[in-house]
């Protein structure tokens, strides 16, 4: 570990210490004034039981600090080495600062068996910490960026293997400046030459194997040259952000989960379409009720068309329902107009005017209308409100290996394909997008889809 990573890791503890402070005295001096922060509004009584600053600094602030940089330390804030977000790392400490208030309110009332002397006050020093914390700790940053363009602290890379480096890893290393990258090699014999000229910090082996000598022998000579040793996983390189360490007793193992969407994510995300789509049924009711009148008077019965799709994991047939918007028998012309497919990049079918859309139709597809009925689907199961678009079984059939990892989680209404260009991407865009969502999803993309899905249906 590099002497500057030790000392701006290090340095965050004091700077925490004067963030608490700063915002322990500015909160007492705020109740000694009687200033509760609401503009134009005086809602404080004079403070009756302040104690004096100096008992107030040696007897709660002193403890106060010791007990934030110990909760600090627990919420590993203090890792000299970090590799998380700084939006990650101003959460932990909101969760460090409201930890801190309840333990404080817990101690008072169950300890000292009394209220502690300003509840204000208390309110005050969590808002207080959470910012004056979060801008010390920028300021540590900004120091240790400012250093890092000198060349302090900068940790010297080089990769080997007979297999060059994922690019991902390698547009990494040249974009962050935490990192020099020093280039590829294939093997020992060529690190021991870089050596002569400058001592690597890491080596990141591409092609490790445990039954090869070559392995073997570099990890020994990266042992006795005190040079850090990792392994980039080949057959993970595309999917780095979903792989799990894991422990198997004591033996680290490397676990490949094809999508956060599992667990409690699987729990939280049928929670929210079960809600989402009874609020949107009860909503929508009226408009509901017009369209089916509107389909009737111009084509007559069926009003809903069901169209057998794939649903998750590619093997079970969904029912998806839809407002009818062709003529009966379009199933049975389809086969007419094969060759005016413009689709001609993959295995879906799409017409530029088709000919068996009916003139309500038009109007139900151009704001997607038609597939109102798909709520009904999403409160059976059978679909969830964002997720990629099912599929007919004879174009299903027609995916490759690759592109049949959509089928991880159940098709849905709307999804990232249809925020980014609906039917004019091509079938490479569109399982891109969908596997995008897949391997990345998360409660706020789902809403932030369905935010933008919005305009999207409003642009027609």
């Amino acid at each position: 570990m590099k002497r500057s990573e030790i000392i701006f890791g290090l340095l965050r503890i004091p700077m925490d210490a004067l963030g608490v402070l700063a915002a322990l005295l500015l909160s007492y001096r705020l109740r000694e004034a009687n200033i509760d922060l609401i503009p134009r509004v005086q809602l404080l009584e004079p403070a009756q039981t302040l104690p004096s600053i100096y008992e107030y600094l040696s007897y709660f602030a002193l403890r106060g600090i010791i007990l934030f940089i110990m909760l600090a330390a627990i919420m590993r804030l203090y890792a000299l080495r970090t590799t998380g977000s700084s939006w990650i790392e101003i959460g932990r400490i909101i969760i460090t600062s409201f930890l801190w208030v309840v333990l404080v309110m817990a101690w008072y009332f169950l300890v000292v068996k009394q209220l502690f002397y300003s509840r204000i006050l208390l309110v005050h020093a969590t808002l207080f910490m959470i910012v004056f914390v979060s801008l010390s700790r920028a300021a540590v940053v900004i120091l240790q960026r400012a250093f890092l363009r000198c060349g302090i602290g900068v940790r010297l890379v080089v990769s080997i293997g007979k297999q060059p480096i994922a690019r991902s890893a390698r547009d990494t290393l040249t974009r962050d400046m935490r990192y020099e990258y020093l280039g590829h090699i294939q093997d020992l014999h060529a690190l021991k030459i870089l050596q002569a000229k400058c001592c690597p910090d890491l080596v990141l082996q591409t092609d490790p194997d445990p039954l090869k000598k070559e392995t073997n022998s570099l990890i020994d000579h990266c042992r006795s040259s005190h040079i850090g040793y990792a392994f980039l996983p080949p057959v993970f390189a595309d999917v780095p952000h979903q792989l799990c360490i894991e422990h198997l007793g004591l033996v680290p193992m490397l676990r490949f989960q094809p999508t956060p969407l599992d667990g409690w994510g699987r729990v939280f995300k049928r929670t929210f379409d079960v809600l989402v789509s009874i609020l949107l049924l009860v909503i929508l009711s009226p408009l509901l009720l017009l369209i089916a009148i509107a389909v009737f008077l111009e084509t007559g019965l069926p009003i809903l068309y069901i169209s057998r799709r794939i649903g998750e994991r590619g093997k079970s047939h969904i029912p998806v329902l839809k407002f009818r918007s062709m003529v009966k028998d379009a199933d049975a012309r389809k086969a007419q107009l094969e060759q005016k497919n413009l689709r001609q990049d993959g295995p879906l079918f799409k017409l530029a005017e088709d000919p068996r859309i009916t003139r309500v139709g038009r109007v139900l597809r151009r704001f997607d209308l038609d597939e109102l009925p798909q709520l009904f689907n999403v409160l059976a199961g059978h679909m969830s409100l964002i997720g990629p678009r099912p599929h007919l079984p004879e174009e299903v059939d027609r995916y490759t290996a690759y592109q049949r990892r959509v089928f991880t989680v159940k098709p849905g209404m709307t999804g990232l394909a249809q925020i980014s260009g609906r039917s004019t991407l091509k079938f490479a865009e569109e399982v891109s997008f969908d596997l995008r969502y897949v391997e990345e999803w998360s409660l706020f993309l789902d809403l932030w889809i369905l935010w933008r899905t919005i305009f999207v249906v409003l642009s027609g």
